[in-house]
């Protein structure tokens, strides 16, 4: 058993880059989360429209690997925006067991709407760090991403 309290993380972990990224993160999400849910929406859902809006005919299986959850929450989150008619499914031309994700007229209007939000959470960041910093910190974040791709 550790007795002593500074014994259960490394000297520093409140100090960590990687606990810093965290915090940030969550707090960014929540605000979404704030934001978009007048909209009826959760960041989720935003992420999952954007991403088909970017590669219409995008399959579940792609799709979860791509936003790093499991096939079955891609398929929960294709059904509910399916059933709200902002995304349909079509049979993929040449495997007719694989469904391609499209984009309905309703969800590329639900996905403006919702980027408008996440374009004012991005405001309120930039502004607050100034567009130089903004800037720098976007910089760093791309080093980051792609450090530890190659770690």
């Amino acid at each position: 058993m550790i007795g002593n309290q500074e014994e259960l993380v490394g000297p520093g972990a409140l100090s960590r880059v990687t606990w810093a990224l965290r915090r940030a993160e969550l707090a960014v999400q929540t605000l979404k989360e704030k934001r978009l849910r007048p909209l009826g929406m959760v960041a989720a859902h935003y992420t999952l429209l954007m991403s088909v809006h970017s590669e219409p005919g995008l399959i579940g299986a792609e799709l979860a690997r791509r936003l790093n959850v499991t096939p079955q929450a891609v398929a929960s989150l294709v059904t509910r925006l399916e059933s709200r008619g902002q995304l349909e499914r079509r049979e993929h031309p040449r495997h007719r067991h694989v469904q391609e994700l499209h984009l309905t007229d309703a969800g590329r209007e639900a996905m403006h709407a919702a980027d408008e939000v996440i374009a004012d959470v991005e405001r309120v960041i930039t502004e607050a760090l100034g567009s130089d910093a903004a800037g720098h910190l976007r910089a760093l974040l791309n080093q980051v991403t792609d450090t530890v791709r190659d770690a």
